[in-house]
């Protein structure tokens, strides 16, 4: 018999609940920012040609976009602890794979691979969250997540270029494999099962696509998942060029790492805040702003990359409070699409998470590949992202913005079987 999700709240701490979660995302991202600093060695010793040393990264976003399609199904039908472990035995075996590679495109194949087996590390934990708790607390929750999360991307540049200093590139893929294996021990020993009988879906294929659909379906929904792939693939083209634009570009290849923190720090900082402001203000109102404060300081950015000579000093504060917005952005947009599907909690952060992180593997790749030695596309598709962004949020909101609390939830309810 499974667990109730009050019987599992009652083993598992809500800090350590957090914590928890944030650690199985943050393998993914792990596997990401580690790799930047050996960008350049790679592609050095196993002869790749300008611009594609950014597969690497690509690659595994876009498998982890694809894979996304399918560990929500399973998790509503099996738990959310099987799919977990084949995740994170994926993680482990295909780190070690990647660690004996002497071909180029092989490595790309294997991280496309890993993307893919892995993608579950991505989509069961909302669906967790979800099963203990829902609306402005859930967006708390997933804030917090998000803020214990955002410590891997700030150290995770520092810990590859440490390696690199005393190891060979290949050492990095071993410390993935070190990573999952703790986490691994965790899961086993501390996350009990918290699918409820109750929400337990067939895995028959007409159930899943109708869940499926039923997770696309709704307009209330759509418009954040859309809107937040869109506005989180400028973010994806900046780490597929973040290597070449810091290290090149602006000559800090020494510093990449506590430049690469130093932009991040910001998200950190706003996920702790709307911890504390979200359930006081609502999801919809924090996330709106911050998506117009996002748009407004990719313009300012977009101005800063056209002038002749854009410093480093402009650059990095400005993308850190593009961040920052990122940081409001994230945890609340997914809370809001995630809002009306408790019943089918597993197969709704599927579709979700695959459509995120697909959209965002796609642009971030056209983006990384348009790098020409300058920010500008960068600051131009951030521009782009955020105007389309808007646009279907306010196709989701009905044109209206900045919905109290309550009338957020009248709003739903009024429109729960569109």
């Amino acid at each position: 018999m499974k667990m109730t999700a009050a019987s599992a709240s009652s083993k598992l701490g809500e800090r350590e609940l957090v914590t928890l979660m944030a650690l199985l995302m943050s393998l993914q991202a792990f596997g990401i920012d580690s790799m930047l600093p050996a960008l350049g060695v790679m592609a050095e010793e196993l002869g790749a040609a300008g611009n594609d040393r950014q597969y690497v990264i690509s690659s595994y976003f876009l498998g982890a976009g694809l894979g996304a399609f399918f560990p929500g199904a399973f998790a509503d039908k099996f738990g959310r602890r099987p799919v977990l472990f084949v995740g994170l035995a994926s993680y482990i075996f295909l780190s070690l794979a990647c660690a004996i590679v002497t071909d180029f495109w092989w490595l790309i194949g294997l991280r496309l691979i890993q993307g893919i087996s892995c993608a579950g590390l991505s989509v069961v934990p909302a669906a967790i969250v979800r099963d203990h708790v829902g609306g402005d607390r859930m967006a708390r929750l997933m804030s917090l997540i998000m803020m214990v999360f955002l410590v891997v991307p700030i150290v995770a540049p520092a810990i590859g270029q440490l390696i690199l200093m005393v190891a060979d590139w290949r050492v990095i893929f071993v410390a993935m494999a070190v990573m999952g294996l703790g986490v691994a021990l965790w899961v086993w020993l501390r996350l009990p099962e918290t699918l409820t009988e109750a929400n337990e879906q067939d895995i028959q294929p007409i159930t899943i696509l109708r869940n499926m659909k039923e997770a696309l379906a709704k307009r209330e929904s759509v418009g954040y998942v859309i809107g937040s792939a869109l506005v989180f693939g400028s973010l994806f083209g900046f780490l597929n060029s973040s290597q070449q634009l810091i290290a090149e570009s602006f000559g800090a290849g020494d510093y990449f790492a506590l430049i690469f923190g130093a932009s991040i720090i910001g998200m950190v900082l706003a996920n702790f805040l709307n911890s504390r402001i979200v359930e006081k203000y609502g999801a919809r109102r924090v996330g709106h702003a911050a998506l117009i404060g996002f748009l407004l300081v990719s313009v300012v950015q977009l101005w800063s990359a056209r002038s002749e000579e854009q410093t480093l000093w402009e650059f990095v504060p400005l993308l850190s409070m593009s961040m920052a917005c990122l940081g409001f952005v994230g945890a609340n947009f997914g809370a809001i699409a995630m809002q009306p599907f408790q019943h089918i909690a597993g197969a709704a952060s599927s579709i979700q998470t695959s459509i995120r992180m697909t959209t965002g593997a796609v642009m971030g790749a056209l983006i990384g590949q348009a790098y020409d030695g300058t920010a500008g596309p960068l600051a131009t598709a951030m521009v782009i992202c955020s105007c389309l962004g808007l646009a279907c949020i306010l196709y989701s909101e009905r044109g209206k913005l900045f919905r109290a609390p309550g009338e957020a939830r009248r709003y739903m309810q009024m429109h729960k079987n569109y």
